[in-house]
């Protein structure tokens, strides 16, 4: 069966470079959009057109679009079934995986929004959508312990949005310092497809810098 091209709308050093890395994994065809977020083109007319929140990831494909990274991340590995970074359904961890793509814009995410800002969640634990930052925080290391990445022994497309935001909540000191996290994100970020992606990301990075120059 024939797969039509993805078109993907990046910006470098963004949270896009997490669905670079995810395409470099699945070795897939795509159409590449550079978006320039110093020049604000992500709100700019045309690329409201296609994604009316301004924000980058976002995918297009056989005239679909497809915003939000976790379902992003489950359209694309869904798509390159051959890659096997997504269980299939009726797989028991189909359910798991899930679990954690979801998990990461839902809990783990807010959360660490909340944590950065120093603001404590409007809502009690009882209705907050994570429930409390160390609840939170526990669960995902929790997981990890379990390892070598977060269904185990399989490396899967939840592990590409997982070790892509570990090493910027843990670059930017968001997250303390612990050797879970950090072996967990040193495996995830030193897989050759993942290397080659963050070069590609850094050469789109530098290539703005100069047209600003």
């Amino acid at each position: 069966m024939n797969t039509p091209r993805v078109t993907f709308y990046h910006a470098p050093n963004s949270r896009s470079g997490g669905t670079l890395a995810l395409l470099e994994e699945l070795e897939a065809d795509y159409d590449l959009h550079v978006l320039d977020l110093g020049r604000h083109e992500q709100r700019a007319p045309d690329y409201l057109a296609v994604n009316p929140m301004g924000k980058v990831p976002a995918i297009v494909h056989d005239g679909a679009l497809v915003t939000e990274q976790p379902a992003i991340y489950i359209y694309l590995a869904d798509l390159f079934p051959a890659k096997q970074l997504a269980p299939p359904i009726g797989d028991p961890l189909r359910g798991p995986y899930l679990r954690w793509l979801v998990f990461y814009g839902s809990d783990f995410e807010p959360a660490m929004l909340d944590k950065a800002l120093k603001r404590e969640p409007v809502p009690p634990p009882s209705t907050c959508p994570y429930g409390d930052y160390d609840t939170m925080l526990g669960t995902l290391l929790g997981q990890l312990a379990l390892g070598p990445y977060l269904l185990g022994e399989r490396f899967t497309a939840a592990d590409v949005l997982w070790g892509n935001a570990l090493q910027w909540m843990t670059l930017f000191k968001l997250l303390p310092d612990l050797p879970v996290v950090a072996g967990y994100v040193e495996r995830v970020m030193h897989r050759p497809a993942i290397v080659r992606a963050h070069e590609k990301d850094a050469a789109l990075a530098a290539a703005q810098k100069e047209r600003v120059a």
